[in-house]
């Protein structure tokens, strides 16, 4: 792999790279920032956690004029969180050549937004619906810019965004660099490249398997009655740090978060239809380690970027391979592994064979834990911390009181005492969820390599609690509502 310093980047964009702690290029990154520099118009297919943002955000820095106060650069993401999150990394790399990027999304007023504007951001990331309305408002004008990005292209192509992204490019100056990366290439993403790209370059990172191989992938067959049950025991043998399991539907997240701190976990839920002032308290938190479980849908999980989840629960099996891809790249990121388990009932099995063949790798089923094993796995945990404590020392305060303990109770007794209390106990608080229909597996579409899915190109709202426009089956059968998810 190239290092950064052999791209022949500015002393700038190496400063901020360096600090970032990034020291030799990705894949993705060594084949495009060079293509990016040269003023080509690129085609990047690449999956999740691949180093995508820095790959064209380093190039779209480094032709950023800092004396045009006009917006230079364009970015456009199917997902606020994912706005956000480029934004952020955006800022980091071009902090020390005094580029600003501004992330633009709907959930947050736009008068907000108007003033921060005002500053001359040369950078804009957005979702499309709300970038049109700065359009129609004039409070965005996009003669100045010279680059366009589309980030996940497929996915902003499925969520219905499809002539709100060819508007923006037809109001683009036609004398541009336009960068399109997509985790796979369906039809209609060809033909938007065709359309809105001059001689673009291709370039695919290829891999030996889809997912990444660090995460160690696992599925339990059980009932849908079963699955909380199963869920809890493996909350209690893995003990994770941080883990994010993820729902089919909106209600399904709200069921499944609060029946967990019914039984002692300390867990939020993350979906469409919650305010941007709440979306960003428990994304808050889980950074901060404050919740230890974060349970989401799809969409609202989208491009998220945390470090340090260490497992993956899929409680509904996915509607598609893609899908299965992006849940499970949350984890096992930056070197790390990850673990990544999910319930099936035995009517889903063809879908999760599906899942396989399309990711190219076998996913290995293990029995469901039972309460014995979660018990041990809580007993072994809880005898862990306390040999961590002893590695620590600083015990001289409680030496007195255990000798005084010690001359009325046994050793054994004593410990034994300790470990019963930090030990957490198997909570069988009843819990009453509202039963899923099971998945069906799908067939691949002829000529495209990827399946359908319901609602797919149809107009949606990237607003929380939006009147979207996609109508589909109901929440009760799992699928695409009028709102996104």
């Amino acid at each position: 792999m190239l290092t950064f310093n052999e791209l022949g980047l500015s002393d700038p964009l190496i400063r901020a790279i360096s600090e970032m702690g990034f020291e030799e290029t990705t894949p993705i990154q060594e084949r495009t920032i060079p293509a990016a520099l040269r003023g080509r118009d690129l085609v990047g297919q690449a999956q999740t956690g691949t180093g995508k943002t820095a790959a064209f955000g380093i190039p779209m820095i480094e032709q950023i004029n800092i004396e045009n106060e006009q917006i230079q650069g364009i970015v456009l993401t199917p997902t606020r969180e994912l706005a956000v999150q480029v934004a952020e990394e955006l800022n980091r790399i071009g902090q020390f050549k005094r580029i600003r990027t501004l992330p633009i999304y709907g959930g947050q007023e736009i008068t907000r937004q108007i003033r921060a504007l005002k500053q001359r951001p040369q950078i804009i990331v957005a979702t499309p619906g709300r970038l049109m309305d700065h359009m129609r408002r004039r409070t965005i004008r996009l003669q100045g810019v010279s680059m366009v990005v589309l980030d996940e292209a497929d996915e902003m192509l499925n969520m219905g965004f499809v002539e709100d992204v060819e508007t923006i490019l037809v109001e683009v100056p036609g004398e541009r660099q336009t960068l399109l990366f997509s985790a796979t290439m369906p039809g209609p993403v060809r033909s938007l490249a065709q359309r809105f790209l001059k001689n673009p370059e291709y370039i695919q990172v290829q891999s030996r398997e889809v997912t990444v191989p660090l995460i160690q992938q696992m599925y339990m067959e059980v009932q849908e009655k079963q699955k909380f049950d199963v869920l809890s025991r493996l909350l209690d043998i893995h003990s994770p740090d941080l883990a994010i399991v993820f729902g089919r539907t909106k209600r399904r997240v709200d069921e499944l978060f609060e029946a967990l701190n019914k039984r002692g976990y300390s867990a939020e839920g993350i979906h469409g239809d919650l305010t941007q002032a709440r979306r960003d308290s428990v994304m808050r938190k889980f950074r901060e380690g404050t919740i230890e479980v974060l349970v989401a849908t799809d969409v609202a999980a989208r491009g998220l970027d945390i470090s340090g989840v260490t497992h993956v629960y899929n409680f509904d099996i996915p509607q598609d391979p893609e899908s299965y891809v992006h849940r499970i790249g949350r984890t096992g990121r930056a070197g790390n592994t990850g673990m990544a388990v999910t319930l099936v009932t035995p009517r889903e099995l063809g879908h999760l064979r599906s899942i396989e063949a399309i990711t190219k790798r076998k996913i290995d089923r293990h029995p469901v834990p039972t309460i014995k094993e979660a018990i041990e796995g809580q007993q072994r945990i809880t005898v862990d911390k306390l040999l961590r404590v002893i590695e620590e020392g600083e015990l001289q305060y409680y030496k007195g009181l255990a000798e005084d303990l010690l001359l009325d109770n046994d050793s054994v007794t004593l410990v034994s005492a300790a470990l019963k209390m930090l030990t957490r106990e198997s909570d069988k608080t009843p819990v009453k969820l509202t039963e899923e229909a099971p998945l069906r597996a799908k067939k691949p579409l002829k000529g495209q390599g990827g399946y359908r899915k319901d609602g797919r190109g149809q107009r949606g709202s990237d607003r929380p609690g939006g009147k979207g426009r996609v109508k589909g089956r109901s929440e009760r059968h799992g699928a695409l509502t009028g709102r996104i998810h």
